[in-house]
């Protein structure tokens, strides 16, 4: 008898080892039950979810989101992970960026209302930092080995100067799907004795980690000004303009927006299926108003949107004759751009359609298709001009003797084509 308790204790123990996620420093939802996850700076505006996960260190306000299927509440926890610049995890203790223990309780939620199916909507404000640069919030439920989901956040400081440099950008535009933009960092307030070894800087377009630039080398080296210059960058380091994002607006079921087709309502949550998308990949360009991306949580119908809003199955369709030679993805911000096999279209030979199914909440949601492939660029389906609205955010890191970590000195929002 003994022996078999031992045995179904050392499985049960397996089994609830086997169970627990690995931690990976990126945007990650590690759980089928958790949905629709925002961190944004709370700052009293209407859209400030739009915004991205970006804080000054002066004035810290980001704030999580995030709904969990559960009937009831569950322990929650936060803790935050120091990084360096390539978000790797960075030496630095707990106690060195932080005042208080690094474990902050979820305290405020709210049970979902007049819902098709029940959830529990929880919020928290991240706790301040000492130091400006990037870190990994982590949530969990009881011990930190049962994560739920984490999400990259920058903390900055303004210690330099990032300008967008508006001379002529030279040979770069010859390529009419990438866009190139100048921008100089003047660092004469800082002491930095070798900047091209010290200095680390990134860019990512519209809110983006899977396309992000890290570590872009300057063009000119100005050290008698304290100056870094980047100017027509090579190729490499340049971005795909891409076309602006398709949409499709579900705020309200009763009467649903643009883009949507039919709407299945006999059965609870709701199937809706999205107009049929065609390829894009060899149109001019086409100037539309977009939020290069995003989402809103929204529901015209009734009631607060963060409990009140319904989710529903939503079916995007592709028409292509024969299947492309890749998979294709559908992707945006609501899913992290992530292409993972829950966001794989799949090819149906009968009806001529990629086909996927997604388990969203009432929005108005962004997104692309794209493909990866050994033959043919990822924006074969949709197109890549210069002439598209996007947003770049440049981070500018330096690594001092102390503290010995990757410190995020710089930061800028530079828009390209803005209308």
């Amino acid at each position: 008898m003994m022996k078999y308790l031992l045995f179904t204790c050392l499985v049960y123990s397996l089994q609830h080892l086997a169970a627990q996620p690995t931690l990976l420093f990126e945007d990650k939802i590690y759980e089928a039950q958790i949905r629709t996850v925002q961190l944004y700076p709370s700052m009293g505006g209407a859209q400030d979810f739009l915004q991205p996960s970006s804080t000054p260190v002066q004035r810290q306000n980001l704030l999580l989101e995030f709904d969990d299927f559960q009937d009831r509440r569950n322990n929650y926890y936060i803790k935050l992970i120091h990084c360096n610049y390539d978000w790797t995890k960075s030496t630095l203790a707990d106690l060195e960026f932080m005042d208080a223990y690094n474990e902050f309780p979820i305290t405020d939620y709210a049970l979902s209302g007049n819902t098709h199916e029940r959830y529990i909507h929880y919020r928290v404000p991240v706790p301040a930092v000492k130091y400006p640069g990037n870190y990994l919030l982590v949530a969990y439920r009881d011990d930190v080995q049962n994560i739920i989901l984490s999400k990259r956040m920058m903390v900055f400081d303004t210690q330099i100067a990032v300008t967008k440099d508006d001379q002529q950008i030279g040979a770069g535009t010859l390529n009419w799907q990438k866009q190139l933009f100048n921008f100089v960092i003047s660092y004469n307030d800082v002491e930095i004795l070798n900047p091209t070894e010290m200095i680390h800087v990134n860019i990512r377009q519209n809110q983006r980690w899977d396309n992000a630039k890290f570590n872009v080398q300057p063009s000119f080296v100005r050290d008698d000004q304290s100056q870094l210059e980047y100017r027509n960058l090579d190729d490499s380091k340049q971005f795909y303009g891409g076309s602006e994002f398709r949409f499709v607006d579900f705020r309200s079921l009763n009467a649903p927006g643009v883009n949507t087709g039919k709407m299945v309502r006999n059965l609870k949550p709701f199937e809706l299926y999205v107009l049929t998308d065609a390829s894009r990949g060899n149109d001019v360009y086409s100037q539309t108003n977009d939020m290069d991306g995003n989402f809103i949580i929204d529901n015209t119908d009734y009631g607060e949107p963060a409990t009140n809003g319904n989710y529903l199955y939503v079916n995007f369709s592709l028409k292509a004759d024969v299947p492309y030679d890749g998979d294709v993805y559908l992707i945006g911000k609501f899913n992290n751009y992530e292409r993972s096999d829950k966001n794989k279209m799949k090819y149906n030979a009968t009806t001529g359609l990629y086909e996927s199914r997604q388990y969203l909440k009432q929005g108005y949601y962004e997104y692309q298709y794209v493909i990866e492939s050994k033959t043919l660029n990822p924006f074969t389906i949709e197109g890549s001009h210069f002439e598209t609205e996007n947003t770049y955010e440049v981070a500018v890191y330096n690594h001092p003797f102390r503290p010995n970590a990757d410190l995020l000195i710089g930061y800028m929002l530079i828009p390209v084509n803005p209308r």
